[in-house]
């Protein structure tokens, strides 16, 4: 029994259970939760594991089991209706019962035992959070998050693994499990600002902000500043954090995807990550005590939204290679201006293509950094383009004094960093 495959399988069943746990805990009071469900669904993948051994009817033990649990209560319940009726108590019996039972398989499962039985004592020990997270979940959220399933367990597994189209760039699978890394890292961000942002302070504002997207947060401090011109300082400050992030967001992006290729692109893109904390981070220390809590997103996780980064990343290859296969040697100058067109509204398609090309191309391995360099500029520019539309002239003023030192340093690394 491969170790891996049983810790995959333990793991997908807690995840299942959990998910319909949430759904259950956030619609109505019921026996069964956010952690009797986990607990059931993993039961249920034990008793499958030990089939093989002892026997296909423990699982329908197991099923008969879960039934007793379920419904000894409500049989012998008094007039009165118990607050708890002790299921979670029962059910985590049962499933240390198939905890004891997969450490006798051997050395083989008793880490995946060791686990399980580890995990159970953290989710019963950690009630009062579980539960307190599922309560501060509105509808929206709860919302995002069934989104995510969709887009991560319904769409993803029945798209093809294979390249079409022209000059063999695009493959559905792989093009989509971007979408899921991409919104699941914003998902991230919406879900920590609902539990913090509101009453975040400056920095942490600007870091959900950048977690979630850059451009929105600078869309919407404009709107702010503009409405109220004596937060203009701390909106050109969130802005800037923001857009620090972005940064940071671009290397994790290219770690996970490409992690042979960070060692080369990472060095430059850390210098124009602390050319743009470093001045926000001086400028905060004098308004850090100021309130700054990020204004509401918008839902990462909405289909449409889904879609247009999926197309845009597609587009954005096939742009990349078009250029490099028909320009010739004038291929270099082509992808930078698909890379500056790219970057002007978001900074993840441009990366994550320019690791996809890096793989079928040596300069692009080698000097890939540069096209993010200059899609960063590019956003930079788009950045300070939104708040002069959006904003007031003292927020356009600040912005730009800030947005000018990481565009300085990227025109300098273009011109002198070796190739």
């Amino acid at each position: 029994m491969d170790p891996y495959v049983v810790f995959k399988q333990l793991g997908v069943s807690l995840l299942l259970g959990l998910l319909v746990g949430l759904q259950r805990e956030h619609v109505a009071k019921r026996v069964a939760g956010v952690r009797t469900f986990p607990l059931i669904t993993v039961l249920g993948t034990l008793a499958a594991l030990l089939a093989p051994t002892f026997g296909g009817w423990i699982v329908a033990a197991g099923l008969l089991a879960v039934v007793a649990v379920l419904t000894f209560p409500d049989l012998f319940k008094d007039g009165e209706r118990r607050e708890d009726p002790g299921t979670t108590t029962h059910a985590a019996a049962l499933v240390m019962y198939g905890v004891g039972a997969l450490l006798a398989l051997g050395p083989t499962a008793m880490e995946a035992a060791i686990a399980v039985g580890g995990g159970v004592a953290v989710l019963l020990q950690f009630k009062p959070q579980l539960h307190g997270f599922v309560h501060r979940l509105g509808d929206r959220d709860v919302k995002a998050i069934m989104q995510f399933v969709l887009i991560t367990c319904i769409i993803l597994p029945v798209l093809p693994d294979a390249t079409y189209g022209p000059l063999g760039v695009f493959n559905p699978f792989r093009t989509w499990l971007l979408v899921v890394l991409i919104v699941g890292i914003s998902l991230g961000g919406y879900i920590a600002y609902k539990f913090l942002g509101r009453g975040a302070g400056i920095l942490l504002g600007g870091c959900l902000g950048g977690a979630i997207s850059s451009t929105a947060t600078a869309v919407s401090y404009s709107r702010q500043a503009r409405q109220a011109a004596d937060g203009t300082r701390v909106a050109a400050i969130v802005i800037m954090i923001a857009s620090a992030v972005v940064f940071v967001r671009v290397m994790l992006l290219i770690g996970v995807v490409g992690s042979e290729y960070l060692p080369v692109m990472a060095p430059p893109l850390a210098v124009l990550l602390v050319l743009s904390l470093a001045p926000a981070l001086w400028a905060w220390r004098r308004v850090r005590h100021e309130p700054g809590g990020l204004p509401e997103p918008q839902n990462p996780t909405q289909l449409q939204s889904a879609m247009f980064f999926g197309a845009m990343y597609a587009l954005v290859l096939l742009a990349l290679a078009a250029a490099k296969e028909h320009f010739g040697q004038r291929g270099t100058e082509a992808m930078y201006l698909v890379a500056a067109l790219s970057g002007l509204t978001d900074m993840d398609a441009i990366t994550l293509s320019t690791v996809q090309m890096a793989a079928q191309d040596a300069f692009v391995a080698q000097s890939g950094w540069r096209l993010i360099v200059v899609a960063a500029m590019a956003n930079l520019v788009f950045k300070a383009a939104v708040i002069g539309a959006l904003g007031n002239r003292r927020l356009l003023a600040q912005a730009a004094a800030f947005f000018a030192i990481p565009f300085a340093g990227g025109a300098l690394l273009l011109w002198f960093w070796p190739w």
